[in-house]
């Protein structure tokens, strides 16, 4: 007949095994979560460039040259950043990224890592949602609206935030 100790111990193995499955299907499930919530936000842009019909902005002349006057769209294209042009250009969730990282600790001396600003916008500390700050950062870097300090490290330029 087995001992005690040895059915508790055959049973914290087996118990052990089990979560060790279930964290590793944890895992996957979250990178194909993931996966969707890029690809949702990812058409969701581009279905959104798709203003056909709609009235044309007026157009502003700058020193360099003139400048579409854009209306902020949710799940519009960032636009390239150049004189003249101001954050309310870009979406709603744009905006508010550019306002946290603008804001106290944005300035050069002092860049965010994504985990800061997705905190200051409510959002829970979740991977899933701070890949979705670093993805929209990543893009306003891109086009020139932020500056990536170091890999994942964001700040405004000067005269791109809510002061020009």
């Amino acid at each position: 007949m087995p001992s005690v100790m040895g059915l508790l111990e055959e049973r914290e193995r087996a118990a052990r095994q089990r979560v060790e499955a279930l964290q590793v299907e944890l895992r996957e499930a979250e990178v194909v979560w993931e996966r969707f919530v890029i690809a949702r936000e990812t058409v969701g842009e581009v279905l959104g460039d798709s203003r056909a019909g709609e009235e044309v902005p007026p157009v502003v002349v700058t020193d360099e040259r003139p400048v579409q006057a854009a209306v902020a769209v949710p799940g519009s294209v960032v636009p390239h950043w150049r004189n003249g042009l101001a954050p309310t250009v870009l979406a709603p969730d744009y905006q508010r990224i550019m306002d946290v990282l603008a804001g106290g600790n944005g300035s050069r001396e002092e860049a965010m890592d994504c985990r800061q600003p997705a905190a200051a916008l409510g959002l829970e500390p979740v991977p899933v949602k701070v890949e979705g700050v670093r993805s929209k950062a990543k893009r306003l870097a891109a086009r020139g609206w932020l500056a990536e300090e170091r890999p994942g490290l964001f700040s405004v330029p000067a005269g791109r935030g809510g002061d020009s």
